[in-house]
C-alpha cells in the first residue's frame, strides 16, 4: 500500500512536469525529459529496497547528534587556552584570579552571617570597619656600598653611594609630599642611606622610626629560572621566612581608623624589594631575581582600601645622572 502510494506520487510529479514542458517545448524534447525521469525513478526504486537500513542509519545519526548537542549546551564553557598577550607557541601560565583577602583584612570576612534580629547592627559595624585610606609604600634601595667589607660595620656607603642617597633625598623633597614615616633595615648601608635621604628632604618632623631586622638583606626564595651564579647560604630558609614576615608586617590595606592617605618610606635592599613587588602583585615569589634595581631606586606600591595593589614605579633611577647609575 505504501509503495503504491509513493509510486503514484512520483508519477503525478512526472505528469505535472511533462505538462508544463508541453507549453514551452516541443514534443521531442519532452520525450527526452520523460526518459530522464524514468531513469531517476529506477534509481529511487533501488533506494526504496534499502529504505529500512537507511532509516535506521538516519535515526542513529539523529540521536547521536542530539546527545552531542545537549552535552555541549549543558556543559560549562571551557576556558580559552589562548592568551592574546602570549605568542601562540607559549602556553598559558594559569595564574588564578585576584585574591581580595590576601592580607586577611577584607571587611567582608570580619563578621559571621548576622541573625535576623541583629542584622542592622552588624551591618553598621561592618561599614565602620571598612578602610577608606590608601597606603603608599615608597621602597628605596640603599646606595652603593663597600663590597670588600668583611662585616656589616665595614660595608658602608662609598662616596658614590653617598651622592646617590643625596640625589634620592632631593628628589623626594621635590615631590612636595608630607611623608608620614621613615623606616630602615638595621644594616649599616641602609641606615646610612636613610639618614642622608632624611637630611636632604629637609622635613623637620620626619624621623627614622624603626631600624627593622626583618628588612635585612637575604635570599627570599630559590629563583626560577635557576641561575648558576646564585648560591643561597646556610641561612636560606631562615631568610625566606623572615622576609615573608616583613612583607606581612608592612603590606596590608589601611586600618579602618586611618582617615588620610599615608606615604611611608622604607629603605632596605634589592632582594627584599624585588620579592615584595612580586608578592604584592600576587606573582610567583620565585620570580624576584628577574628584576634589576639600581642603587637608591624608587619603587612605589599603593594599597587601595579594596585590597587592590598598584605598582606605580619600579626601579626608578631618574633622579641619578647617567654616570651615577649602578647596580652593584
Amino acid at each position: 500500500m505504501n509503495r503504491t502510494l509513493k509510486t503514484t506520487r512520483i508519477c503525478f510529479k512526472i505528469f505535472t512536469y511533462l505538462s508544463a514542458l508541453r507549453n514551452r517545448l516541443n514534443l521531442k524534447r519532452s520525450v527526452v525529459c520523460y526518459f530522464i525521469f524514468v531513469s531517476k525513478m529506477n534509481g529511487y526504486r533501488r533506494i526504496f529496497r534499502f529504505r529500512n537500513i537507511i532509516a535506521a542509519g538516519v535515526g542513529v545519526a539523529a540521536v547521536t547528534a542530539g546527545v552531542a548537542t545537549f552535552a555541549q549546551c549543558s556543559a560549562a564553557p571551557a576556558p580559552s587556552s589562548w592568551n592574546p598577550a602570549l605568542p601562540g607557541n607559549i602556553p598559558d601560565t594559569g595564574f588564578g584570579s585576584w585574591n581580595h583577602n590576601w592580607d586577611l583584612r577584607d571587611p567582608r570576612t570580619f563578621f559571621k552571617r548576622p541573625s535576623s534580629d541583629g542584622e542592622s547592627g552588624a551591618e553598621k559595624k561592618k561599614v565602620r570597619k571598612k578602610p577608606s585610606a590608601v597606603r603608599h609604600l615608597i621602597l628605596i634601595r640603599h646606595g652603593q656600598y663597600n663590597l670588600e667589607g668583611a662585616t656589616d660595620a665595614e660595608r658602608v656607603l662609598t662616596p658614590l653611594g653617598v651622592q646617590q642617597a643625596q640625589a634620592a633625598g632631593k628628589r623626594l623633597k621635590e615631590l612636595g609630599i608630607p611623608f608620614d614615616s621613615l623606616i630602615s633595615s638595621n644594616m649599616s648601608r641602609a641606615i646610612q642611606t636613610a639618614q642622608i635621604i632624611k637630611e636632604n628632604m629637609e622635613q623637620k618632623d620626619l624621623e627614622i622610626t624603626c631600624e627593622d631586622p626583618l628588612l635585612r638583606e637575604g635570599a627570599p626564595a630559590l629563583p626560577e629560572p635557576p641561575v648558576s651564579h646564585w648560591h643561597p647560604d646556610l641561612h636560606y630558609y631562615e631568610d625566606g621566612a623572615r622576609i615573608e614576615s616583613a612583607f606581612r608586617k608592612y603590606f596590608h590595606r589601611a586600618d579602618p581608623c586611618q582617615e588620610k592617605d599615608s606615604y611611608e618610606l622604607v629603605v632596605c635592599h634589592a632582594n627584599v624589594i624585588r620579592y615584595f613587588a612580586c608578592r604584592a602583585l600576587q606573582f610567583p615569589g620565585e620570580a624576584w631575581l628577574r628584576i634589576s634595581l639600581c642603587h637608591t631606586s624608587l619603587n612605589v606600591i599603593s594599597i587601595l582600601p579594596s585590597g587592590r595593589v598598584i605598582l606605580r614605579t619600579l626601579g626608578d633611577g631618574g633622579h641619578l645622572p647617567v654616570d651615577q647609575v649602578t647596580t652593584s
